[in-house]
């Protein structure tokens, strides 16, 4: 492996979901046969996913990600679509979409949406992390089927990581779509909004893409005036955690607001309030007594909102 063993972990990586990825992605073996090349090594093993499905072995009372290439065949993965995710200690791991419906599966294996597969804890740091790693991929070549520059068909490249245009010679890479996420704090209190598609009583933090040329502390400034029409100064960085909605890197920071004075966009949130430090240590505990609480351990949000009030 090339990189640091999981004791190096930070605490945010051991704590926050599709952090956990452990895979060598082997970047500087890439050739553009590298994903066929792992398709014929008979221990690959495969992520297999449709329509922001993971589809998951029942097996043990827990759930296995991953499957034999004869498994995978068996469910109709396309393996000339499949992305190469590097190699494990157990051999080539690789990501793919497969054709099987999920009205057709067995009683043995189960499509959860990725979203589920996390917030039910249906699988360790290490394969979360692997799951946001081929989601990405997967869905950025889903979307990037035809050349941003002349409409001609793209072919993929080094194993997933590239596509190339035979008609104008254009090579594309996957990107990563950069949003901050930030907990703006003020004394004693924290600042949290609640959006209509939250649970119910759920709050969080704000959150926002970043825009091309700007800082991801003038994101922070922006988005906060923008939701909340709160001014804010001093920026710090904190964590970040990919998230494979479809593709996107959440920034967390927390934030030193100015002002005082609330007057959020309703046409994003519902509301959005200064909490007192002990509210929200109730929230996070679960006996809030209007019902009030935060997201899941494993958001990102948690970790920023947590680490603030110091519990976890």
């Amino acid at each position: 492996m090339n990189f640091a063993p999981p004791e190096a972990q930070s605490e945010a990586e051991t704590q926050i979901a599709f952090t956990g990825n452990l895979i060598d992605p082997q970047s500087e073996h890439r050739t553009d046969d590298a994903a066929g090349k792992a398709l014929k090594d008979p221990v690959a093993r495969l992520m297999l996913v449709r329509e922001g499905r993971l589809c998951l072995k029942v097996a043990d009372g827990g759930f296995d990600p991953y499957f034999s290439l004869v498994e995978a065949d068996a469910l109709e993965a396309r393996f000339g679509e499949a992305v190469l995710l590097g190699r494990s200690a157990r051999g080539p791991v690789l990501a793919a979409p497969y054709d099987s419906e999920k009205e057709a599966l067995p009683d043995n294996l189960k499509a959860i949406d990725f979203r589920s597969v996390y917030i039910q804890g249906l699988l360790g740091g290490e394969d979360l992390g692997a799951l946001a790693q081929g989601a990405a991929l997967l869905s950025w070549h889903e979307s990037h089927r035809f050349c941003g520059r002349c409409g001609g068909e793209t072919v993929m490249r080094a194993g997933g990581y590239r596509r190339f245009c035979a008609a104008c010679g254009r090579e594309h890479f996957p990107r990563t779509d950069p949003v901050a996420i930030m907990l703006a704090v003020r004394g004693s209190e924290c600042l949290l909004g609640r959006s209509p598609h939250f649970a119910p009583g759920m709050y969080s933090c704000l959150a926002g893409f970043i825009e091309p040329g700007e800082t991801i502390e003038n994101a922070v400034r922006r988005e906060t005036f923008e939701e909340a029409g709160i001014r804010v100064g001093r920026v710090a960085y904190q964590a970040s955690q990919p998230w494979p909605f479809p593709y996107s890197l959440m920034i967390g920071c927390i934030a030193e607001a100015v002002s005082e004075k609330v007057d959020p966009d309703l046409s994003e949130l519902e509301d959005c309030r200064w909490f007192t430090r002990e509210e929200v240590s109730r929230m996070l505990a679960g006996t809030h007594e209007a019902g009030l609480m935060t997201p899941p351990k494993g958001a990102i949000a948690r970790h920023l909102i947590a680490g603030w009030v110091g519990r976890e």
